[in-house]
């Protein structure tokens, strides 16, 4: 999982891409651009933002979207023909048997065990962890201090909050939300929002994949 290229053109200038471009300069990568759809976004971290993303501009660099919301990330990556980036923050425990798919980022402390398999333009977030053999599909938002125990399967889209906590061989489906410090001892359904200790299925998100 070594990174070859270190610039980085950046789509998306929120609270997210604060940490995310953070963790780039971490690595040793140089700041190419920053974009934002948002034109009243003029700065990031003291980097100029130059407006609403030009697929013209920077052809030949990686583009990583630095947006924290996961159905915005499917929607832009399956729309722009760019090569993707990935990040890794220094300060990560990274086996080296798992695996990260491109536009993923992995920020600090965070911990990716063995045999691990990561998807596309998942944000493995502050802290999180991910034991043995889990498997987490593209678009996935694992947040800080989360907790994946061997064996979990992740679906595309699911976003698992801050603190909540998956038991082994669990698996999580497609576009599901898991509240934050919940403890998940039963398999998810697609598109449910889940909360509590233990976890219980409070409604079904609308199917907008």
């Amino acid at each position: 999982m070594d990174i070859t290229n270190n610039t980085m053109v950046f789509y998306g200038a929120s609270g997210h891409a604060t940490v995310v471009v953070e963790a780039w300069i971490s690595s040793g990568g140089k700041v190419t651009a920053i974009f934002d759809d948002n034109e009243k976004i003029k700065e990031l971290l003291h980097f100029h933002v130059d407006g609403k993303y030009d697929h013209s501009k920077y052809p030949n660099e990686l583009v990583f979207l630095s947006i924290g919301s996961n159905s915005v990330r499917k929607r832009l990556a399956t729309r722009l023909q760019r090569s993707f980036g990935k990040i890794i923050h220094p300060d990560t425990s990274i086996s080296p048997s798992a695996s990260l798919g491109e536009g993923s980022v992995v920020m600090a402390q965070v911990a990716l065990n063995a045999e691990s398999k990561i998807g596309k333009h998942v944000i493995l977030n502050t802290s999180s962890s991910i034991d043995h053999e889990c498997a987490i599909a593209d678009f996935v938002h694992v947040s800080p201090g989360a907790t994946l125990c061997g064996g979990v399967k992740v679906g595309e889209g699911a976003h698992l909050g801050a603190g909540s906590t998956v038991i082994q061989n669990i698996t999580i489906g497609r576009w599901a939300v898991i509240g934050a410090g919940s403890l998940i001892l039963e398999n998810v359904p697609d598109y449910a929002v889940v909360v509590g200790v233990p976890g219980k299925v409070v409604r079904y998100q609308e199917a907008e994949y």
